[in-house]
């Protein structure tokens, strides 16, 4: 082992914590100094072992600066990542569904249409409704399935093409003949 591996690793617990101290988090501290000893000791030049801790403080101090560059960077791509989301559930809920959603949904056994009517279109959770109604969860999510495939199948046999695709922003004939 050279003297600058040595010299590093005896003052491995300053390093760690001179990175505590400026990141924050003793994980990604840990990791900081992992990487910065990394770059050390595959370095071509090193210096002789009088100058070895003040040139390693600056290989973890650019590794410290890199880490918080990569932060920004993920925490802008987080953020208009949710700005694309925010603006497709906006133009999601600007879609309207087709109008043979509505005429046909009382065509369904009464509990089947309040079922649908809660859930999908009120926005009740199935385990809140489960409880309203006394049921457990499981068995209410089973009438809601059962709900849901028989509408898909009049839908479908109404609609035709545009039940396949969510009924959203319709075209249908029985909406432009009805």
């Amino acid at each position: 082992m050279s003297d600058t591996a040595t010299i590093l690793l005896d003052n491995l617990q300053d390093f760690t914590a001179f990175a505590r101290s400026r990141l924050g988090d003793p994980a990604l501290a840990e990791d900081a100094v992992q990487e910065s000893l990394m770059k050390a000791l595959v370095a071509e030049h090193q210096p002789d072992s009088g100058g070895a801790a003040r040139w390693f403080y600056r290989i973890l101090r650019r590794t410290i600066i890199d880490l918080y560059r990569r932060r920004d960077a993920r925490e802008r791509a987080l953020a208009a990542y949710g700005a694309d989301l925010d603006a497709d559930a906006q133009a999601d809920e600007t879609r309207m569904l087709c109008s043979c959603f509505e005429r046909l949904l009382p065509e369904l056994p009464a509990q089947y249409e309040a079922l649908i009517r809660r859930v999908d279109l009120e926005g009740v959770s199935a385990t809140a409704l489960a409880a309203e109604k006394g049921v457990t969860a499981n068995a209410l999510t089973v009438q809601l399935h059962r709900a849901r495939a028989r509408f898909r199948k009049l839908l479908e046999a109404t609609c035709k093409v545009c039940a396949k695709h969510g009924c959203l922003d319709c075209g249908c004939a029985s909406e432009r003949n009805g």
